[in-house]
Protein backbone atom coordinates (compact mmCIF):
# COMPACT_ATOMS: atom_id res chain seq x y z
CA UNK A 1 0.00 0.00 0.00
CA UNK A 2 1.05 3.51 -0.52
CA UNK A 3 1.93 5.79 2.36
CA UNK A 4 -0.67 8.46 1.55
CA UNK A 5 -3.46 5.87 1.58
CA UNK A 6 -2.45 4.70 5.05
CA UNK A 7 -2.38 8.29 6.32
CA UNK A 8 -5.83 9.03 4.83
CA UNK A 9 -7.30 5.87 6.39
CA UNK A 10 -5.88 6.78 9.80
CA UNK A 11 -7.30 10.31 9.59
CA UNK A 12 -10.72 9.00 8.50
CA UNK A 13 -10.72 6.43 11.33
CA UNK A 14 -9.86 9.16 13.87
CA UNK A 15 -12.65 11.42 12.59
CA UNK A 16 -15.23 8.62 12.67
CA UNK A 17 -14.11 7.67 16.20
CA UNK A 18 -14.36 11.26 17.39
CA UNK A 19 -17.85 11.68 15.95
CA UNK A 20 -19.07 8.38 17.40
CA UNK A 21 -17.50 9.21 20.76
CA UNK A 22 -19.28 12.57 20.83
CA UNK A 23 -22.71 11.07 20.18
CA UNK A 24 -22.21 8.17 22.59
CA UNK A 25 -21.06 10.49 25.39
CA UNK A 26 -23.96 12.87 24.69
CA UNK A 27 -26.46 10.02 24.94
CA UNK A 28 -24.84 8.76 28.16
CA UNK A 29 -24.90 12.23 29.74
CA UNK A 30 -28.58 12.78 28.88
CA UNK A 31 -29.45 9.38 30.38
CA UNK A 32 -27.42 10.18 33.50
CA UNK A 33 -29.22 13.51 34.01
CA UNK A 34 -32.57 11.80 33.49
CA UNK A 35 -31.76 9.13 36.10
CA UNK A 36 -30.04 11.57 38.52
CA UNK A 37 -31.59 15.02 38.17
CA UNK A 38 -29.76 17.98 39.70
CA UNK A 39 -30.90 19.15 43.14
CA UNK A 40 -33.65 21.76 43.13
CA UNK A 41 -35.01 24.08 45.81
CA UNK A 42 -38.08 21.88 46.06
CA UNK A 43 -35.90 18.85 46.88
CA UNK A 44 -34.07 20.80 49.60
CA UNK A 45 -37.38 21.85 51.15
CA UNK A 46 -38.56 18.23 51.16
CA UNK A 47 -35.33 17.03 52.80
CA UNK A 48 -35.50 19.69 55.51
CA UNK A 49 -39.17 18.88 56.16
CA UNK A 50 -38.33 15.18 56.49
CA UNK A 51 -35.67 16.06 59.04
CA UNK A 52 -38.33 17.83 61.12
CA UNK A 53 -37.38 21.40 60.24
CA UNK A 54 -39.56 24.09 58.76
CA UNK A 55 -37.22 25.62 56.17
CA UNK A 56 -37.34 29.34 55.58
CA UNK A 57 -36.72 30.76 52.13
CA UNK A 58 -33.41 32.17 53.33
CA UNK A 59 -32.21 28.74 54.50
CA UNK A 60 -33.17 27.12 51.21
CA UNK A 61 -31.33 29.77 49.21
CA UNK A 62 -28.24 29.42 51.44
CA UNK A 63 -28.15 25.67 50.86
CA UNK A 64 -28.57 26.14 47.10
CA UNK A 65 -25.80 28.76 47.07
CA UNK A 66 -23.42 26.51 49.03
CA UNK A 67 -24.14 23.59 46.67
CA UNK A 68 -23.51 25.76 43.61
CA UNK A 69 -20.20 26.94 45.08
CA UNK A 70 -19.14 23.33 45.75
CA UNK A 71 -19.46 22.53 42.06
Amino acid sequence: METWLIIVLIVVALLVGAILGFFISQRYFKKYLKDNPPVTEQMIRAMMTQMGRKPSEKQVRQVMQSMNQAK
